[in-house]
Order: structure tokens, then C-alpha cells, then sequence
């Protein structure tokens, strides 16, 4: 059965368009209300957390009047990083944590994700369960069983003790300048504030957030403002956060960005070094670059690889007992210490790299050569199967024919937006334009 408005991380689309409307996120709040308080007890509860959006204000108006007509309790934590959400749900008692939030999304974009009382992210049989309890409806407890809603003024603290508490001790940062951008996100007080605490000498970018301008030119999608902030402030290191901060985007000292991938790579090795990695593997997406594969092997570590999504990278981690994994977006995801992506977290591991020893932050962000990479989007419109066109499977048969025993190429549609993704892997430069751009060109004549 497949899910009809949940995608790879949660419900998201443009806020008051369908599915991303208030009167679904009432239906939502009430159906995940129900799927978790089904003995009638009145001593279930739930946080939620928001990012910066001014939709925000809207959806958790909405989803607190859904969750509370079902009895939940209802718990608000303002603006907070997703992954204080994950930690929040758990260390609460709660049995289910929201986060509004379409994390790397434009401002007028925003999703809703749930997190269960194990502090991960529900299940593809869960959000399955909670489409039928939307699409049937849910029947209202009696007046005397609503639930209550109050305000949480110390989640934001309670985060930052804990990702502080992540880091070795007697690993100060004083003496390093920091250039932290927060995308004008939900981390534009805690990040900056934590970094600070560390001894660190701070440098702000992106912490202005007025409900439109999140993600807007900042951000570890748009680095090139921390970069500038970094050359312009003789600083040792840029850390760039995405709008909910679950994501990270390393910038060196001299301007350079390390993904993912890299800084993956500097973790898996160290962990390695340390007899800390979990069964000798690091369990990345089909997006990850086939030169982060190389180092691994190199030294006798393994890549799992899994569908794109940091909930499939977190799956497959508890399954096989695996404690690091990501994406090449900048999802890192250390489960010793948070139950899905942290971007800060990862940016205080690094920092910490630089400190234990002794090394820039360019001699530690950049551990392998990548394989020639491109990527290309081509958006579609609602209803469009450009996928399923002939002139489109011919284009890409053709494609993979050309690649075969030189490359790789990954074409798929994206789960958060209407994007078709093509991304191919090859050390011809010539060769890897051609095959994408020939797939591309009949996709957006298919559109």
C-alpha cells in the first residue's frame, strides 16, 4: 500500500496547499493522537517544536487542537532544532514528538514530522496506520477527557547541556573563532549559545529569522555567506546549519566546503582509530560519492548504503547495530548520542577533531578526492509522471548503457519536493554531462 501524503520525512508541501493545509494538520493531530493514546488514559503527552516559519504559528495552533481533542497532552517548545524534538520526546516521557518543519525548504514550504516515544522517527506501517485514522476519521473524546496545552521554556537548555555533554572532556574551544550560520532557522539561539558556553569566540550568521527569510541566501544549502563570513573574519571554521538544523556543512578556513561525505569520512576514521565504530561500518545513502566508498575500503571499513532519506540511513543503523551514518546533504547521524541527523552535534564532533589534534580545519575536511559528481533537478507539476514516459526510460536505458563499467547513475524523484533527480558518477567529465543532460532534456519535454 502505497502512502498518499506522507513522504521520505513526513507530510511537507507549500503552506495552505493541499496537503500542507490547517485543516489537515487538525485531521493529522487528531489520527497520530489516536494511534498513540488508545487505552483512554488522559496521562499521554506530546511536544512539539517549530522552526521559524510563519506558517508555523498556523500549523501548531492546528495540530494542537487535533492532538488535544483525542486527550493528548500538549506540550509547546517554540522554535528548536529537529533534533531536540527526537531527544525531548524521550527524555519527557512523551509518547510522540512533532516537528513543524520543512527543513531545507523555501520559507513558504513547510512539513510536519513525528517522532515516536523511542525519540526516532516513525515507521513507513506507522505513517500508514496514521493515513487510514486521517482519511476515516477519528471520533472525539468526551469534553471532560481534552487534553491541556502549555508552553516549555527550558527545552531549548536542555538540548544544549546535552549536546555539550557528547564532546570528550577536557576539550575546550577557547581560542577558536567560530562563524556559525543558523539559516535563520530554528537554531538561531541554541547553536550560537552552545558554542559560546564551549569557550569558543562566536561568529553569528543567520540569526535574524522574521517568519520569511529562512534558508534565504544562508545556510548550509547556500554557503557561500558563511564562506565570505569565514575569509572576511580570519576565522579557523564555519559551521552552516539548514533551517530545522539537522543538517551541517563544514566550511575551512579558507573558504572550502566539506559535505557530508567528508566529514563522514573524518568520523568514520577517527571513531575506526578509536576501536569507537560500531561494526566497522558507516551506513550512507546511494547518494554518497563512490570516493568516500574508496576510503572507507581503503582502510578495511565498510559502506552500507541505503535509500535516500536520513530514516532509512537510521533504520538500517538499528538493524545492524551501527552507530554513525548520514548523507551527503549534511545529515550526520551519531546514535550514541541523538536519534536522528544533528547538525550541531556533528559541527561540535569536528571542532573537537580540530582540538584533539592539533590540525586546521582544511587538513581534517578534506579525507578523499571525489568522483566527478552531477546533479541536476528538473521540477514537475502535480499529476506529471515524467518517470513513466518512453521517451524518458529510453533516455536513461541509453544513459546506463554509456555508464556501464565506468560510472554510476541514480535517477529518482525526490521525497519532499516535485523534483526529478538525475545523478551520475564518472571520471570522463565529458561523458558524465552528456548522460545526464540527455536524461534531463527529455524529462523537462516530458513536463
Amino acid at each position: 500500500m502505497s502512502r498518499k501524503f506522507f513522504g521520505t520525512d513526513g507530510v511537507r508541501g507549500t503552506a495552505n496547499q493541499y496537503p500542507m493545509t490547517a485543516d489537515m494538520a487538525l485531521k493529522l493531530g487528531a489520527a497520530v493522537g489516536r494511534y498513540f493514546r488508545n487505552d483512554g488514559d488522559n496521562q499521554h503527552r506530546v511536544v512539539i517544536g517549530k522552526d521559524t516559519r510563519l506558517s508555523g504559528y498556523m500549523f501548531e495552533n492546528a495540530l494542537t487542537a487535533g492532538l488535544t481533542s483525542t486527550g493528548m497532552n500538549v506540550l509547546l517548545l517554540g522554535p528548536v532544532p529537529t533534533p531536540a524534538v527526537g531527544l525531548l520526546t524521550k527524555s519527557m516521557r512523551a509518547d510522540l514528538g512533532v516537528m513543524i518543519s520543512a527543513s531545507h525548504n523555501q520559507a513558504i514550504d513547510n512539513g510536519i514530522k513525528f517522532f515516536g516515544p523511542d525519540g526516532f522517527k516513525l515507521s513507513d506501517e506507522a505513517e500508514l496506520e496514521i493515513e487510514r485514522l486521517v482519511l476515516e476519521g477519528v471520533e472525539a473524546v468526551q469534553p471532560q477527557n481534552i487534553g491541556r496545552a502549555k508552553r516549555i521554556d527550558d527545552g531549548r537548555f536542555r538540548y544544549i547541556e546535552r549536546v555539550k555533554s557528547s564532546l570528550p572532556s577536557g576539550v575546550p574551544f577557547k581560542g577558536l573563532k567560530v562563524v556559525i550560520d543558523c539559516a535563520n532557522g530554528a537554531a538561531y539561539r541554541a547553536a550560537p549559545e552552545a558554542l559560546w558556553e564551549l569557550g569558543a569566540e562566536v561568529i553569528p550568521v543567520g540569526v535574524s529569522p522574521n517568519g520569511t527569510n529562512i534558508n534565504a541566501g544562508c545556510g548550509s544549502t547556500h554557503t557561500q555567506t558563511a564562506a565570505e563570513a569565514v575569509v572576511a573574519h580570519g576565522a579557523d571554521v564555519g559551521i552552516a546549519l539548514d533551517g530545522d538544523a539537522d543538517r551541517v556543512m563544514i566550511i575551512d578556513e579558507t573558504g572550502h566546503v566539506a559535505d557530508g561525505d567528508q566529514i563522514m569520512a573524518l568520523l568514520a576514521s577517527r571513531w575506526a582509530d578509536a576501536g569507537k565504530l560500531a561494526g566497522g561500518a558507516l551506513v550512507a545513502t546511494v547518494m554518497s560519492n563512490l570516493g568516500l566508498e574508496r576510503y572507507l575500503t581503503d582502510r578495511g571499513l565498510r559502506l552500507e548504503r541505503t535509500a535516500v532519506g536520513d530514516r532509512y540511513v537510521v533504520e538500517r543503523m538499528r538493524q545492524g547495530g551501527f552507530n554513525l551514518g548520514g548523507e551527503q546533504s549534511g545529515h550526520i547521524v551519531m546514535t550514541d548520542y541523538a536519534t536522528t541527523g544533528d547538525g550541531l552535534l556533528a559541527g561540535l564532533q569536528f571542532l573537537a577533531a580540530m582540538v584533539e589534534s592539533n590540525k586546521t580545519a582544511s587538513e581534517l575536511a578534506r579525507n578523499f578526492e571525489t568522483v566527478p559528481q552531477l546533479l541536476k533537478n528538473v521540477r514537475y507539476e502535480a499529476g506529471q509522471a515524467p518517470l513513466e514516459v518512453a521517451s524518458v526510460k529510453s533516455a536513461i536505458s541509453d544513459a546506463e548503457m554509456r555508464l556501464n563499467g565506468k560510472g554510476r547513475l541514480l535517477i529518482r524523484k525526490s521525497g519532499t519536493e516535485p523534483l526529478i533527480r538525475v545523478m551520475a558518477e564518472c571520471e570522463d567529465a565529458d561523458l558524465l554531462s552528456d548522460v545526464v543532460d540527455s536524461i534531463v532534456t527529455e524529462v523537462e519535454a516530458s513536463v
